[in-house]
C-alpha cells in the first residue's frame, strides 16, 4: 500500500476521533520546496465536514498523525496546508520492497477485469500513411500498452478503409495511366504507387472540370458530369457487383497497399492483433436496423429511409439507412463494433483512436449502441486529438502535400545523425551501431514530442525542434538512461544485496527520488483512466531531472562508504528501469549507449 493511501486512512480516522466527522476523502499534493516536509495534505476542502479555522483543524490532525502514525515524524501547518515528515526508514523499506521488480508499477492482466480492444490507424487504402496517420498510430499504441499495464487484456484492431469511390479514383487513374508498372518494376512502395495515382486522378479531374466550364457549364455541373468521375462511380458499381476484372484489380492493388503500410507499420514500432476489412464490413449492421425498428429504437419515413430520433438526448435526427436501403457510416460501425463482441466476448470495452473532426460521430455511435441495449456501450471510448500542423502549413492528399510517414522517419534519423555528429559523442561506435541508434534517436525524439502533449491539442510538429539533447524531449530522456547504465557498467559492486534502514544515511535528493518513484504505480493507473500518453511522458521528464539533480548533487562512485555506494547504484538502476519501462508505454526505445 502506497503512503497516501495509508495516510488518507489515518487522516480519516483523525477527523472521526477529533471531531466526529467523516471524510468521503483526503486531497493530498507535494510538499512546496520551501516548506519542510515530504507530503501535504490539504485542510480547505475538510471545511465542508469541519467547521473551525484551517491552521488549528491542520494542527489537530498533525498532532494525531505524529501520536498514531509510526511513519510520521513531525508536521508544520502553513495556513490550510497540513505538511507531513515521513520517516527515513520508511523510504528506505519501500525503495527496498521495489529495486528487483523488474516491471514495478505494471499490473498483471486479471482475469476479472473485462478486456479492452483499441482501434487506432485504420487507414484508406488509396495512399501512404501521412503524419496524422503517425500521431494516430503512436496515441493508439501507446494507449493500449499503458491500459495493459494497468492490469486489462488489450486487443489492438483496425478497421481498414478498403472499398469506396476513393479506392476507385485511384484503380481507375492507374488503368489509363499506369502502363501497367508495378512496385516491383518502379521499385516503389507499392502504398506510394497507388498514392501517386490518387493524386494523378485529381490532376485530370481538374483538367476535365476547367474544359467542361470552358464550354460553358457551371462549377458544379462541370465537377458532377467530368467523365473521368462518371468512370469512377461506374468502376464502384461494378466492384459492388461483384465484377470479375475490377474486383482482381482492386485485390492486386490493395495488395501492394498492404505490403507497404506493413513496412511503415514496422518502421514506426507499431503492431495489430486483429484487422477488419470495410469491405467486409459495410453490410454488417442491418440486421441490427431491422431489430431496433421492432423495437421502436429506430423509425422510417415516408421515402423508406430509417432514422433515430436522438433530440430528446440532446443531438438531432440520423439517418442508419438510406431510402434505396444501402447503409451509411453509422450503420457499419454499429455492426462492426457488435461483430467485434461476438469476435471476442471477453472485450467489455473500446477505444476509437479517431481526429476530433469525428466527436459528433462517436456521441451518436455510442448512445445508438447504447439504445439497442448492449451494457458494455457505456465502456465505448472516442480518443479524440487534435490535428498535427507543419509550419508550411495544411496537408492535403489528393494534392500530394502531405508528409510521408516513412519520408519523416527517414528525415528523423538524418537529423539525429546530423546533431550526434556535431556534438561528437559516438567514437567508437561501428557504422550499423551508429545507424541504429540515429533511428533510436529520431524516433524517439518524434514519438516523445507528439505523445507529451495532451492529446485533445493541436501540434505544430517541427522535427529539429524535437531533436534536442536539453529540456524536454526524448533524446534528454534516452541520453540520462544511457549515462546511467555507463555508471552502472562502472559501478562493480554486488547491487543484488538489501541494505535494512539503519545502513543507509538518505541524502534529501536520494529521498526525493524515492518520493519520485514511488508516484508510477498511480501514474499508470491515471493515464490508462484518462487515456493519456501525456501523463507517462511528462512523468517520466520529472523523473528525469530528480535524477540528474541527484548526479549533480550526490558523488555515486565516489561515495564515502560501500554502502552509500551499492544503494546508490541500486537507486540509479531503479530509476533506469522505470524510465526504459516507462518509455516502452509510449513505443520509445532507450540506447544502452550513447
Amino acid at each position: 500500500m502506497s503512503l497516501q493511501h495509508t495516510l488518507e486512512q489515518h487522516v480519516k480516522q483523525a477527523v472521526n476521533s477529533i471531531y466526529s466527522a467523516d471524510l468521503q476523502s483526503v486531497e493530498f499534493q507535494a510538499t512546496r520546496k520551501e516548506f519542510a516536509g515530504d507530503i501535504t495534505v490539504v485542510v480547505f476542502p475538510m471545511l465542508r465536514v469541519v467547521k473551525g479555522n484551517p491552521v488549528q483543524i491542520g494542527e489537530a490532525i498533525g498532532s494525531y498523525l505524529l501520536e498514531n502514525v509510526t511513519e510520521v515524524e513531525g508536521f508544520n501547518v502553513v495556513k490550510g496546508f497540513l505538511n507531513l515528515e515521513i520517516q527515513a526508514s520508511y523510504f528506505v523499506n519501500y525503495f527496498n520492497s521495489i529495486k528487483d521488480q523488474e516491471t514495478f508499477g505494471f499490473v498483471n492482466a486479471s482475469a476479472e477485469n473485462k478486456a479492452v480492444m483499441v482501434e487506432y490507424s485504420s487507414p484508406n487504402t488509396n495512399k501512404p500513411l501521412h503524419l496524422g496517420h503517425i500521431r494516430n498510430n503512436l496515441l493508439g499504441y501507446s494507449v493500449a500498452e499503458i491500459i495493459k499495464a494497468s492490469g486489462k487484456k488489450v486487443y489492438k484492431t483496425q478497421i481498414i478503409n478498403d472499398r469506396g469511390i476513393h479506392i476507385c479514383k485511384s484503380m481507375l487513374a492507374w488503368q489509363r495511366f499506369g502502363n501497367a508498372e508495378t512496385p516491383e518494376s518502379t521499385g516503389l512502395k507499392g502504398d506510394k504507387l497507388v498514392g501517386n495515382y490518387y493524386v494523378k486522378f485529381d490532376q485530370e479531374y481538374k483538367k476535365e472540370i476547367a474544359a467542361l466550364m470552358a464550354e460553358g457549364k457551371t462549377e458544379d455541373d462541370a465537377k458532377k458530369e467530368a467523365p473521368i468521375l462518371v468512370s469512377a462511380q461506374q468502376m464502384l458499381q461494378k466492384w459492388e457487383a461483384g465484377d470479375k476484372d475490377v474486383v482482381t484489380l482492386w485485390e492486386t492493388m490493395n495488395g501492394w497497399v498492404y505490403k507497404g503500410f506493413d513496412e511503415t507499420y514496422k518502421n514506426l514500432g507499431v503492431d495489430f492483433d486483429n484487422l477488419y476489412y470495410e469491405s467486409e464490413t459495410y453490410l454488417l449492421g442491418k440486421e441490427f436496423v431491422a431489430e431496433g425498428l421492432k423495437s421502436g429504437v429506430f423509425f422510417k419515413k415516408e421515402d423508406g429511409s430509417v432514422w433515430c430520433d436522438l433530440t430528446a438526448d440532446g443531438l438531432d435526427e440520423k439517418i442508419v439507412l438510406r431510402s434505396d436501403g444501402t447503409a451509411v457510416y453509422m450503420t457499419q460501425d454499429i455492426g462492426t463494433a457488435i461483430q467485434r463482441v461476438k469476435d471476442y466476448p471477453d472485450v467489455g470495452g473500446m477505444v476509437y483512436t479517431v481526429g476530433n473532426e469525428q466527436e459528433y460521430h462517436f456521441q451518436v455511435l455510442f448512445l445508438i449502441i447504447k439504445k439497442l441495449g448492449f451494457d458494455w456501450a457505456k465502456n465505448l471510448f472516442h480518443l479524440s486529438y487534435g490535428m498535427v500542423d507543419l509550419p508550411s502549413g495544411k496537408m492535403k492528399s489528393r494534392e500530394g502535400t502531405v508528409v510521408d510517414a516513412d519520408d519523416l522517419i527517414v528525415e528523423m534519423a538524418d537529423t539525429a545523425k546530423t546533431i550526434s555528429e556535431d556534438l561528437g559523442k559516438l567514437e567508437g561506435y561501428t557504422d550499423q551501431e551508429k545507424t541504429d541508434l540515429y533511428k533510436t534517436i529520431g524516433l524517439g525524439a518524434l514519438k516523445y514530442y507528439i505523445l507529451k502533449v495532451d492529446p485533445k491539442k493541436r501540434i505544430l510538429f517541427d522535427p529539429k525542434d524535437s531533436i534536442d539533447f536539453q529540456g524536454n524531449t526524448g533524446p534528454f530522456i534516452q541520453y540520462t538512461y544511457a549515462r546511467i547504465q555507463s555508471i552502472l557498467r562502472k559501478a562493480g559492486v554486488d547491487a543484488t544485496v538489501t541494505l535494512s534502514a539503519d545502513q543507509v544515511a538518505l541524502e534529501d535528493k536520494e529521498r526525493e527520488l524515492i518520493k519520485q518513484l514511488q508516484l508510477f504505480p498511480e501514474v499508470i493507473q491515471q493515464a490508462a483512466t484518462n487515456h493519456s500518453p501525456a501523463l507517462i511522458a511528462n512523468y517520466t521528464y520529472d523523473l528525469v531531472k530528480a535524477f540528474n539533480s541527484f548526479y549533480q548533487n550526490v558523488s555515486i562512485l565516489g561515495a564515502n562508504t560501500q554502502n552509500e555506494i551499492v544503494f546508490r547504484v541500486q537507486l540509479s538502476q531503479a530509476v533506469a528501469n522505470t524510465i526504459k519501462n516507462a518509455f516502452s508505454l509510449l513505443g520509445v526505445a532507450v540506447p544502452e549507449r550513447m
